[in-house]
């Protein structure tokens, strides 16, 4: 009996013993089945993560060029600073390294360290795009602290990375554009051509030591980065500098408050030459307010409205006024409306219009006035643009009628996009009455749309129709980009010229242009003339109707918009002015002589040749020869041989330096003063206040105070006064200096609508 109870238990324990062990190693084969084959993947990517780094390698970003190869905006090596928190044993070191980065960054402690916490992450940006100076503070760090413990070898990592630069701070701001802290392209260019800009990156690929460090290079895979595509655009880098110089000087003379905008267009091919919008900001620091009157506000501000109105100031100087804003043409559009009269056959060259000073266009309707209070009289079609007689125009437009008019501003781009490469255009807008579908109009509309007021346009809408009238007729689609190219330097798109429509004959086109030229000549927009070149050109004038900030008064917007040579249009300009607020407003005054500037530049530099009369000759500018290290008698011959006439300073018998300096453009018979000892040169004169004068009388104080005059603008009119002087009065100068004098007609009868 008790054999068999000692037996049973024996046999009971030895039963539960194989169970706990059939229990125990199934559960290890469980889980060794668990673990290997149902999350194996799963761990060795884990473990594969472990001991290789996946290091991305920053693509350098492809820069804008000008159309002659200049660089207008490229990307320079910088670094990022990266912390691997995982690889922080203790809390000590994490303060050590944070506090060793923030003194090398600028940065607070406490935010880094906030980072070094972080202690399941390889990857945690503090720092991108520093300076080859910090890089190196930071790279003396990492030495310094992997020699305390080199299991810190691997905490700090240095990636390269790109920053983007500008080398003329604002120049051409709104259409180049600038890019985010990521280097994506936010506006202009950098925004509309980011996928050709944007290289591909790379990667490298590293196996890890125990501690986390990079094995040398023969655990190593790389695939290299591919670099951004060049971006070629048509705009002419001096061109632009014409547009942007005569436009910030036009803001100062006539204390324009809103900005203003050129455009510089080739008439046949679309191309743009130049697009200056001088409600600028510094490309390299986008985010500060360049207007420091506006800045100055904005620093009295605090909490919400401080954030609501420095996002407000920031979206207004990024907007290109160009392409984005519309404005009232005024009568730069007759242009269009007479195109338009001609082509369609409803007025003609011998047509005459009737002008007694104001015009009732409809029974019922009130009576429009004219510019011109007195009227015009009886006036044929050329003379009806020159006069810019708004009545002229409203029985033009009332014999076109209402489809017409509606079909032909259509037809010349309005009223819709014109496709240009940049991003946020924006359209003009036609009547639209409620309850009436667009293009629907009342018959005041037709009367005043046909001079220009009820509709906006945008300026680039309106420098391309204009261009249509210059080139025979065809509406092309301007452009801003000829070419992209690879880092290898293969072109690997080129942009064409793209023809929309053919809105007017060549022959039509051909007369409006001999009407414009001789309006620039002895018309309204004869301030817009340049001696020696063939302008045709058109002013406006234009009230801000519901948009004057001061109740005491009206806005205006002065505009010019023209080409030349008006026989074989090669380039259009248009010149607008928002809210001139000095003494001139009207577009024949503000707009025009700085138009006449920047053609006056640009012709001879795009080699189209000038033809003067010969009264012109006399004011023309040419290059002063150099007359140094020559005797006093023979330098005297000299200079009154090359049509100079020669002033002698000092008691030397040598020149050893002379005023104006060789090369510089100065009118034949100017004076060139020459020293012959080295303190004569300190010898200084005064310039007088030149503006307001014939030209004659500024002959003569150019005499009186021995300086220099160079003729700007139309001079050969007897009317014609000074509106500009390149020197303030008051400023001391050495004798022979030479002042540019702009010059233009005393009076010019303008339109107001």
């Amino acid at each position: 009996m008790g054999d068999n109870v000692l037996s049973n238990i024996r046999r009971r324990s030895w039963i539960l013993l194989a169970l706990i062990l059939i229990l125990g190693f199934g559960s290890i084969i469980t889980r060794l089945f668990y673990l290997q084959i149902i999350k194996g993947k799963e761990f060795s990517d884990l473990a594969v993560d472990q001991q290789m780094s996946d290091t991305t390698v920053s693509a350098k970003r492809g820069p804008i060029l000008d159309r002659n190869g200049n660089t207008l905006a490229s990307s320079a090596n910088v670094w990022k600073v990266v912390l691997a928190p995982i690889y922080f044993e203790n809390d000590k070191d994490r303060r050590a390294v944070s506090e060793g980065l923030a003194s090398i960054l600028g940065m607070n402690v406490s935010d880094i360290y906030e980072l070094a916490k972080k202690s399941d992450s390889y990857y945690q940006t503090v720092k991108r795009q520093i300076e080859s100076d910090e890089r190196n503070k930071v790279l003396e760090l990492i030495e310094k602290i992997s020699k305390e413990n080199p299991k810190l070898g691997a905490v700090i990592v240095l990636e390269e990375d790109y920053k983007r630069y500008y080398p003329y701070n604002d120049f051409a701001a709104s259409v180049i554009g600038f890019t985010g802290s990521d280097g994506q392209g936010l506006s202009g260019i950098e925004y509309q051509y980011d996928s050709y800009l944007t290289g591909i990156p790379g990667r490298v690929v590293s196996e890890n030591d125990a501690w986390g460090a990079a094995m040398p290079f023969e655990y190593e895979q790389k695939q290299e980065a591919h670099d951004g595509n060049a971006v070629v655009l048509t705009i002419d880098e001096t061109i632009q500098h014409f547009l942007e110089k005569h436009l910030k000087q036009g803001i100062i003379d006539y204390k324009v408050e809103d900005g203003a905008v050129a455009i510089c267009m080739d008439v046949k091919t679309g191309e743009i030459l130049g697009m200056a919008d001088e409600n600028s900001f510094d490309l390299n620091n986008p985010y500060e307010i360049a207007d420091e009157k506006e800045a100055e506000q904005l620093e009295k501000l605090s909490g919400s409205k401080r954030e609501e109105k420095e996002s407000e100031l920031l979206a207004k100087q990024w907007r290109n006024k160009a392409i984005s804003d519309s404005y009232y043409p005024g009568s730069v559009f007759k242009i269009i409306t007479a195109s338009s009269a001609l082509e369609e056959g409803t007025s003609n060259l011998n047509s005459t219009f009737v002008c007694t000073g104001s015009y009732v266009p409809y029974e019922g309707v009130a009576p429009i006035g004219c510019h011109n209070r007195d009227g015009h009289g009886t006036q044929i079609f050329a003379d009806a643009l020159c006069n810019s007689c708004n009545p002229a125009f409203m029985q033009m437009g009332k014999a076109l009628g209402y489809e017409k008019f509606w079909e032909y501003f259509q037809s010349f781009g309005f009223n819709s996009q014109t496709g240009i490469d940049l991003p946020g255009e924006g359209t003009g807008l036609f009547f639209h009455h409620d309850g009436e579908p667009e293009g629907s109009m009342w018959p005041t509309d037709l009367a005043i749309g046909s001079f220009g007021q009820g509709i906006t346009v945008t300026p680039i809408e309106m420098v391309t129709a204009v261009s249509a009238v210059a080139n025979g007729g065809q509406l092309v689609k301007p452009y801003l980009v000829k070419q992209i190219v690879d880092s290898d330097g293969n072109v690997v798109e080129t942009r064409e010229t793209k023809v929309k429509r053919q809105i007017i004959s060549n022959d039509t086109a051909k007369k409006m242009a001999e009407i414009l030229e001789k309006n620039a000549t002895e018309g309204t927009a004869k301030n817009g003339y340049v001696a020696g070149y063939r302008i045709a050109g058109k002013t406006g004038t234009s009230e801000k109707i519901g948009q004057s900030r001061r109740s005491d008064s009206v806005d205006y917007i002065a505009s010019y918009c023209g080409f030349a040579p008006a026989d074989d249009p090669q380039i259009a300009l248009l010149v607008y002015f928002d809210t001139p607020t000095g003494d001139a407003y009207y577009g024949s005054q503000v707009a025009a002589p700085v138009f006449a500037g920047i053609m006056e530049e640009i012709c001879p530099y795009l080699g189209i040749e000038a033809q003067y009369t010969d009264e012109e000759l006399k004011y023309v500018s040419t290059s002063a020869e150099t007359y140094l290290s020559m005797p006093i008698e023979q330098a005297m011959a000299k200079a009154k041989e090359d049509g100079f006439e020669p002033f002698v300073t000092g008691d030397g018998d040598i020149v050893v330096a002379q005023i104006p300096e060789g090369g510089t453009m100065i009118p034949r018979g100017g004076r060139i003063v020459l020293y012959t000892t080295t303190d004569s040169t300190k010898e200084t004169v005064t310039v007088p206040d030149l503006v307001g004068y014939s030209v004659a009388q500024v002959n003569e104080l150019s005499a009186e105070y021995n300086i220099n005059i160079s003729y700007s603008g139309s001079v050969e009119q007897d009317t014609v006064v000074s509106y500009s002087q390149s020197i303030a009065s008051g400023s001391q100068v050495p004798p022979g200096t030479v002042v540019t004098v702009t010059f233009g007609n005393a009076k010019v009868d303008d339109e107001v609508m």
